[in-house]
C-alpha cells in the first residue's frame, strides 16, 4: 500500500489512544495494589478473628477479638473499593488498548501487527484480556496490580523505544498468514506472560502470612495459562512452517527466530512433561516454565533487536 493510503488522522489516534490506555493501566494498578496490600489484611483479620470465636466458643476475650475483626472490615473497606475502581479502570484501559490496535489496523489497511511495536502492542493487549476473562472464572484479582505493572511497562516501552510511523510493510508479511501465524503467537505470548507473573510471584513469596496468595493457589494460576498457551504456541509454530514454506519455499531453516521458538517450545514442553511424569511441581516447576518465559522474552527482544535474519523486517524505531 503506498504511503499515501494512508490514514494519518487514524495513525495518530491509535498513538493517542496507546497514551491512554498506558495512563489506565497504571490507575488500574494502583487500584489493584491498594486492594491487595490493605484489603487482603483485613480478610486475614476476619478469617482470625473467627477461628479464635469458634475456638474460645464465645468469650469475653473472643467478642473482643471478632468486633476487632469486624472493624478491620469496616475500616479497610475502602481498599475494597479501590480494587473494583482498579476493575472498572483496567476494563477502561483494556477498550482503549483494543481501540488503539483497530484504528492502526484501519489506518495502514491491514493487519496492525506487521512489525515489533504492533506486535508488543498486541501482546500487551492479549495478556490483559487473559487476567481479565480468568478473573470472572477464576478468583485471581490479587494479580491485577503485576498484570497491569507488565501491561503497562511493555506498551511503555513500545511507545518509547520500538515504535514507528504507520505504513505499509514488505511484500512477505501482505498475506493472511499473519492474521494466522502472528495472531496466535501473540495470544499464546499473552498467556504465558499471564503463567511468568504468577511465577515469579511464587518464587518471591515467603513462607508464613503475606499479603500474597498461597503459592498453590499461584502455581494454579500459572499451570491452567500454560495449559491453555501451549497448544496456541504448538499452532503459532506449525503455522509459521506453512508460511515460510510459501514465503521462502522452505518449511524450516533454521533462521534465529524459528530457533528461539523451537527453544521456547522446548522450555514449555519440559514444563508440562515433567509436571505430569516426573510429578515436578512446586518451585522446580516454577523454575523449569520461568526459564521458558526467559527464552520467550529472548526471543521477541534479543532476537529482534540484536540478531539479523529473515525476520529482521519486524522494524524496531
Amino acid at each position: 500500500m503506498p504511503t499515501s493510503e494512508v490514514d494519518f488522522g487514524l495513525a495518530a489516534l491509535s498513538d493517542q489512544l496507546i497514551l491512554g490506555a498506558v495512563l489506565l493501566y497504571v490507575l488500574a494498578m494502583i487500584g489493584y495494589a491498594l486492594e491487595l496490600a490493605f484489603a487482603t489484611r483485613r480478610v486475614n483479620q476476619a478469617k482470625q478473628g473467627k477461628r479464635r470465636v469458634l475456638v474460645g466458643a464465645g468469650g469475653a476475650e473472643d467478642e473482643s477479638v471478632a468486633a476487632e475483626a469486624a472493624g478491620g472490615e469496616a475500616k479497610h473497606g475502602w481498599a475494597l473499593r479501590a480494587g473494583t475502581a482498579g476493575l472498572v479502570v483496567g476494563w477502561l484501559g483494556w477498550a482503549a488498548n483494543l481501540a488503539a490496535i483497530l484504528t492502526r489496523g484501519l489506518a495502514v489497511d491491514r493487519w496492525p501487527w506487521g512489525n515489533m511495536y504492533e506486535f508488543v502492542v498486541a501482546m500487551c493487549f492479549a495478556a490483559v484480556t487473559a487476567f481479565l476473562i480468568m478473573q470472572i472464572r477464576f478468583p485471581v484479582r490479587f494479580l491485577g496490580a503485576f498484570v497491569f505493572v507488565a501491561a503497562m511497562l511493555g506498551l511503555g516501552f513500545a511507545v518509547r523505544y520500538l515504535h514507528v510511523q504507520a505504513g505499509p510493510v514488505v511484500p512477505a508479511l501482505d498475506t493472511y498468514w499473519v492474521a494466522i501465524h502472528v495472531s496466535a503467537a501473540i495470544l499464546a505470548s499473552g498467556l504465558f506472560i499471564l503463567a511468568g507473573v504468577a511465577g515469579v510471584l511464587f518464587l518471591i513469596r515467603k513462607d508464613g502470612l503475606s499479603r500474597l496468595p498461597t503459592r498453590a493457589e499461584l502455581e494454579r494460576v500459572a499451570h491452567r495459562a500454560i495449559l491453555v498457551a501451549f497448544p496456541v504456541w504448538t499452532f503459532a509454530i506449525i503455522a509459521g512452517a506453512l508460511w515460510a514454506d510459501r514465503a521462502w519455499g522452505r518449511y524450516w531453516g533454521w533462521d534465529p527466530k524459528e530457533v528461539w521458538s523451537f527453544i521456547t517450545w522446548i522450555g514449555y514442553a519440559a514444563y508440562l512433561h515433567a509436571w505430569t511424569t516426573a510429578g515436578w511441581k512446586g518451585k522446580k516447576a516454577t523454575i523449569v516454565q520461568l526459564v521458558a518465559f526467559a527464552a520467550l522474552m529472548f526471543n521477541l527482544f534479543g532476537v529482534n533487536i540484536f540478531i539479523g535474519g529473515l525476520h529482521s523486517y519486524a522494524d524496531v524505531g
